[in-house]
């Protein structure tokens, strides 16, 4: 894996990944998240994180299962000792920097090229799981803050559901089977709305017109 193929890696270890996340609440225990949020988690630092750095630990094989592991355990006790909320910040701060540093690979250099466009899906895929987990923190503070939504205690159980939840808003789908009850909920699922149509406006057109200028230039020289 190089900067060179990266994203293309990235896009399909987040989809298996979110498949993952909807068999392990379909057919195992809720407590099965944590393992699937951990991937995650070791997935992004290893595609994201470590691409510049030869000699970055978590790439090995035999390193990647055991980091795994121990990002599960540590989750564990996190939730144990009562820092559910401490674990949930610590996860939301890890994927708006993950987020920032995919946007700056894809958008702030060099030429664009098919692997910085899978970079735009990453990011996008990114973005939903960034306002899955706002949603999560919301629910376990204010309790009922979606309509449709049991009231759970960990988040494990609420996550899945608002992963669903934020990729239906992102993309202006919209079932109504799960809706914002407050005002704060309610800002943030019509700004990612907002933010997910200007994304696909803006950021994709720009990547696709970016790919098309250098052909454009070249012809312009030769007429």
């Amino acid at each position: 894996m190089s900067h060179h193929d990266n994203f293309i890696y990235l896009t399909f270890a987040l989809v298996l990944l979110l498949l993952s996340t909807a068999i392990a609440q379909q057919f195992f225990e809720p407590s099965a998240q944590r393992f699937v949020q951990s991937t995650t988690v070791i997935t992004l630092l290893v595609a994201v994180w470590g691409i510049k750095k030869d000699e970055f630990l978590l790439a090995k094989a035999f390193i990647f299962p055991v980091a795994i592991i121990l990002t599960s355990f540590a989750g564990f006790y996190l939730d144990e000792f009562g820092l559910e909320f401490t674990h949930l910040i610590l996860m939301l701060i890890f994927f708006v920097s993950t987020a920032y540093q995919t946007a700056r690979q894809v958008i702030f250099s060099g030429e664009i090229n098919g692997n910085k466009i899978l970079g735009a899906i990453c990011l996008y895929m990114l973005l939903g799981l960034i306002w899955a987990l706002l949603y999560t923190l919301s629910q376990l503070y204010f309790g009922q803050a979606f309509n449709g939504m049991p009231e759970a205690t960990q988040w494990y159980i609420a996550f899945p559901d608002f992963v669903y939840f934020s990729f239906v808003t992102l993309t202006t789908l919209g079932f109504g089977d799960i809706s914002p009850n407050l005002p704060i909920t309610r800002f943030l699922v019509y700004f990612q709305a907002v933010f997910g149509q200007f994304y696909l406006a803006v950021l994709v057109a720009s990547l696709v017109s970016s790919r098309k200028s250098p052909h454009q230039n070249g012809n312009n020289s030769t007429s």
